[in-house]
C-alpha cells in the first residue's frame, strides 16, 4: 500500500453560532489542509497518482472556502456547523468526487489544522 500526502491553506471565517467559547463569535483562521490518498497498484508511470494531479485536487476544492464566510456554504448552511470536523469531511467527500476517474486511487484522510496546536482528522 502507497499512501501519497500533499498540503496547502486557505484563510476563511466562521461562527460556532450559540457555542459558549469565543468561538461563538465570528472569527478566522488560516487553515492547513492535508489530503492522504493511498493505492495498491502503481501505474505505468510507477505512481499511484501524479502529485501534481492530486495538488491540483487539494486546490479546486480549497478554492471553494477560500475567503469565505463558511456558515454561509450550501454544505453549512443546513445546520452542519463549520467546525473543522466537519470542514475536514466536506474536503474529504469533495476530494472523493474529484479523484473519482482516478483507477485504483482513494482518499485515506482528510486533516485539517486550524492552528499549529490544533488539527482534527477524518478518516471515515
Amino acid at each position: 500500500m502507497f499512501e501519497l500526502t500533499v498540503e496547502t491553506s486557505f484563510a476563511a471565517a466562521h461562527q460556532l453560532e450559540g457555542h459558549p467559547s469565543p468561538c461563538g463569535r465570528l472569527h478566522g483562521h488560516n487553515w492547513v489542509v492535508a489530503l492522504t490518498v493511498a493505492g495498491e497498484e502503481l501505474a505505468p508511470s510507477g505512481m499511484v497518482v501524479d502529485f501534481k494531479v492530486l495538488k491540483g485536487v487539494l486546490q479546486e476544492v480549497v478554492a471553494e472556502l477560500d475567503h469565505r464566510y463558511l456558515n454561509e456554504l450550501p454544505f453549512f448552511r443546513n445546520g452542519t456547523p463549520p467546525t473543522a470536523e466537519n470542514i475536514a469531511r466536506y474536503i474529504f467527500l469533495r476530494a472523493t468526487e474529484k479523484l473519482s476517474g482516478q483507477p485504483g486511487v482513494r482518499v485515506r484522510q482528510v486533516r485539517v489544522a486550524e492552528s499549529p496546536s490544533a488539527w482534527v482528522v477524518y478518516r471515515p
